[in-house]
């Protein structure tokens, strides 16, 4: 019988990377989740790291090296499709970028491809925008992943204009971001929200689990 494979989640937030590893349980026969990193490089021998970009750079301050040792491939996970951004990612070492657009048992194949060694690019729609096993900060209010994204910067300082150029959004998208998440954050003024934020777990995690297998621990 064929290993599953082993495959690392790497984001800035703890919520997000549960969320992902999650939506993979369901196919643990083919996957195995060994390691969940936020804000720390993969530690594990694994064959895939899968980097959510959730608030994460994209583009050219993009640094998919600092993710991983050895020869584990890196996959990124994006709501951002444009062939620019894709092609960048794969210039810069990535061998596969997957959409959040895309069904579970998809993602599952395109890891399984690019552990074979092909380069892997899935980016059409194909299902439920928000599949339920995701997971962001803000959720529970009611707050779309993109909102969030847009709140995550904010709250970490930027401008809208920077988190436009962050996030690869028009600022007038950023601006309507910001006012359809103020009203369901119940806030008017940006420092309103940023405390908000603070208060729901917005700015970054710095973790490292790894699993069972590979003798489990944080740091």
């Amino acid at each position: 019988m064929q290993k599953p494979l082993r495959v690392a989640i790497s984001n800035d937030y703890e919520v997000v990377v549960r969320g992902l590893a999650a939506m993979l349980e369901p196919f643990a026969e083919r996957v195995s989740v060994v390691e969940l990193d936020s804000r720390m490089p993969v530690l594990s021998d694994v064959d895939v790291v899968l980097y959510d970009s959730f608030s994460q750079p994209q583009g050219d301050r993009m640094e998919l090296s600092r993710l991983t040792r050895g020869g584990a491939a890196v996959v990124v996970y994006s709501w951002n499709a444009q062939p620019e951004l894709v092609q960048d990612a794969l210039r810069r070492g990535a061998q596969g970028y997957l959409t959040k657009s895309l069904p579970a048992d998809v993602v599952v194949e395109a890891l399984e491809r690019v552990a074979r060694g092909e380069v892997v690019t899935e980016t059409g729609v194909e299902a439920d925008p928000a599949p339920r096993e995701h997971e962001w900060p803000g959720r529970e209010a009611g707050l779309t992943e993109r909102e969030s994204e847009i709140v995550t910067l904010l709250a970490q300082g930027l401008s809208n204009q920077e988190i436009a150029d962050k996030a690869f959004l028009s600022i007038n998208s950023v601006k309507t971001y910001i006012r359809t998440a103020y009203k369901k954050m119940g806030v008017v003024r940006r420092s309103q929200a940023v405390r908000w934020a603070i208060a729901h777990g917005f700015l970054p995690d710095h973790l490292r689990i790894l699993g069972p297998g590979d003798d489990e621990r944080s740091a």
